[in-house]
């Protein structure tokens, strides 16, 4: 307990997360000096916990997370009397032990206090912490890499719902291989000697996946069967060329239940008579509609016709919106 007439604790800084540039892992030869973590398929959270026993989230973009994951209060006791800022992402868990992130879609945006705890209990995250930037009075933005994971393993910090997993030094295509093999999105590379830029890309974090992300815009469905008769099977998707719209394929692979009457209500109010494709489209009784909804995918490469190769939904992409 603090003394009679003694100064309150210093405020917690506020730090925005660095984020990583797109590209390939680090060549053979120089991989001895990075460390290779899974990539999250998340949502990315500062986590700040001033030493009192609480713990606050904030988002990337900047907003307020902590009531949404109550399963994640605890942490702050854990962290009671050493004021931290920590970086991490918040994941939800399939029955197989991978990210999904759709079912981490249905703990986002709630923030009354009895639906999250409600919520908390049917689809629990788990927040991975992989770097610390202030510790008691002491900001750690300066240290290599390798040091802030030392301090950070040095803490201790395991619950139920949240772990500081390790991390492979120097291994670059063991690391890729593991992640492949487990489902995971890929691999983020992160150099050895690299200080924490906060709100920065840095080329001292990279981060690759095994599949190809593709934002694309919907077009038209085509009806499902059986249980899905008369929601969307599959979206009709292209890609803007200066020429036009260019169709490049369906994709329906990867949408949970919900998506697809998500999908029904707001194509629904969108339709038109003919395509907005420059390009043929080879689908039996498609449905049209004006191309204003943009989705993100993934897609393990190009077909010989240009089309898209094992397309998966990811997610509707709400803030990429076209107008009409």
């Amino acid at each position: 307990m603090a003394s009679p007439g003694a100064p309150p604790p210093a405020p917690l800084p506020e730090i925005r997360p660095m984020l990583a540039v797109p590209g390939p892992l680090p060549a053979v030869a120089e991989q001895a000096g990075w460390a290779f973590e899974v990539k999250w398929d998340g949502v990315r959270c500062v986590v700040a916990a001033p030493g009192d026993g609480t713990v606050r989230l904030t988002t990337r973009a900047g907003n307020d997370a902590t009531p949404r994951y109550p399963e994640l209060a605890a942490l702050g006791e854990q962290l009671r009397g050493t004021p931290a800022v920590l970086d991490g992402e918040v994941v939800v868990l399939d029955a197989r032990g991978r990210p999904d992130f759709g079912l981490l879609q249905r703990r986002m945006g709630v923030a009354n206090p009895r639906r999250a705890a409600r919520l908390a209990m049917e689809y629990p995250v788990q927040l991975v912490l992989f770097d610390i930037m202030y510790l008691a009075g002491r900001s750690l933005l300066g240290l290599p890499y390798e040091e802030r994971r030392s301090v950070l393993a040095g803490l201790g910090l395991a619950g139920r719902n949240w772990a500081a997993p390790a991390y492979m030094e120097g291994h670059g295509q063991q690391a890729w291989d593991s992640t492949l093999r487990h489902g995971f999105e890929g691999v983020v590379a992160k150099r050895l000697t690299g200080r924490y830029t906060p709100n920065l890309r840095s080329p001292d974090w990279r981060k690759t996946k095994h599949v190809l992300p593709l934002d694309v815009v919907i077009g038209g469905w085509s009806e499902g069967r059986g249980g899905l008769r008369g929601l969307p099977g599959a979206v009709l998707v292209g890609v803007e060329e200066p020429a036009g719209l260019r169709y490049v394929g369906s994709v329906g692979s990867g949408m949970s239940d919900e998506e697809r009457y998500g999908l029904a209500r707001y194509l629904g109010v969108i339709p038109r008579d003919g395509s907005p494709f420059t390009n043929p489209v080879d689908v039996a009784a498609p449905h049209w509609v004006e191309p204003r909804l943009v989705a993100e995918i993934v897609f393990s490469g190009w077909t010989a016709a240009h089309l898209l190769r094992h397309p998966v939904w990811h997610r509707l992409r709400p803030d990429l919106t076209r107008l009409g």
